[in-house]
């Protein structure tokens, strides 16, 4: 049987500035979605997610950073699917997004040294300045990959939140640990 070794590499600087995280916030449309808005013929809205980010929001928490997620829409989909990976911090509708954020970080006791969040637009921008790790998905708008400290490589709901998890396990120390949870190996 083959040993399984964390494939992920990062640069040292992205993974200096990603330490010491304990929650990161995500938006919407655009970071957990491909930010397309869907709706059936009877005006019912339908979202498409990622099961790839869904599960890097289960690592992270169980990692110990609590996932948060602030939103400018709402939608029953969108409710269903945190209900389902037990996100109990979420602001729905939320048009300004940074007093969002401070209530959350107040609810937990955390600063914003201690926060990350993921955005790809302007309503996004706040959070992301606050915090001290921002990341924004490929295909975010240029002022939002401006500000992130890393672009990844998959685009909004198509892996761009795994890819952000990945990089804040890595640097807290977590990923090589979560990888041999799920693998039942050791190094």
């Amino acid at each position: 049987m083959r040993t399984i070794s964390p494939a992920l590499h990062f640069a040292p600087e992205l993974l200096l500035a990603a330490q010491g995280i304990r929650v990161a916030f995500f938006d919407v449309d655009g970071v957990l979605t491909d930010g397309g808005l869907y709706f059936s013929e009877h005006g019912e809205s339908l979202k498409r997610f990622s099961t790839l980010d869904g599960h890097g929001l289960k690592l992270l928490k169980m990692a110990g950073i609590t996932p948060a997620v602030i939103t400018g829409r709402d939608s029953r989909p969108l409710r269903m699917r945190l209900e389902a990976l037990g996100i109990g911090h979420a602001s729905f509708g939320t048009e300004d997004k940074k007093p969002a954020a401070q209530a959350i970080l107040d609810e937990l006791g955390v600063g914003w040294e201690a926060a990350a969040a993921m955005g790809d637009d302007w309503p996004d921008l706040s959070v992301m300045q606050c915090c001290a790790f921002a990341s924004a998905p490929a295909g975010a708008h240029a002022q939002a990959r401006a500000l992130a400290h890393y672009v990844t490589r998959a685009a909004g709901g198509f892996g761009a939140a795994r890819e952000f998890c990945d990089l804040l396990l890595v640097a807290g120390g977590h990923y090589a640990t979560l990888l041999e949870r799920a693998t039942g190996h050791t190094r």
